[in-house]
């Protein structure tokens, strides 16, 4: 059951309800383990990677986290904008 205070309080927040490994997840299957490396240079990405090894360094590292989050959020809009111009 969802707590209705908190998804008062983050409306409009995509990252809302979603945990780093959905996150992780959706950005190998948009982006490939290696687009992913290019886009954010860490090892756990670029050498040996699985959502495992991902999750453990992202869970430690809060400014790789920051990046991952990022990185989702501009492949969100993007998505959106490559639905809005195909829809039109």
């Amino acid at each position: 059951m969802t707590n209705p205070v908190s998804a008062a309080v983050q409306p409009r927040n995509p990252l809302h309800g979603l945990t780093l490994e959905a996150i992780v997840t959706a950005l190998v299957a948009h982006y490939g383990w290696t687009g992913l490396a290019e886009r954010i240079p860490v090892r756990c990405f670029a050498s040996d990677p699985s959502i495992a090894s991902s999750l453990k360094f992202l869970r430690k590292t809060p400014w790789a986290r920051d990046k991952v989050e990022s990185l989702y959020l501009f492949m969100l809009r993007e998505l959106r904008r490559g639905s809005h111009r195909s829809s039109s």
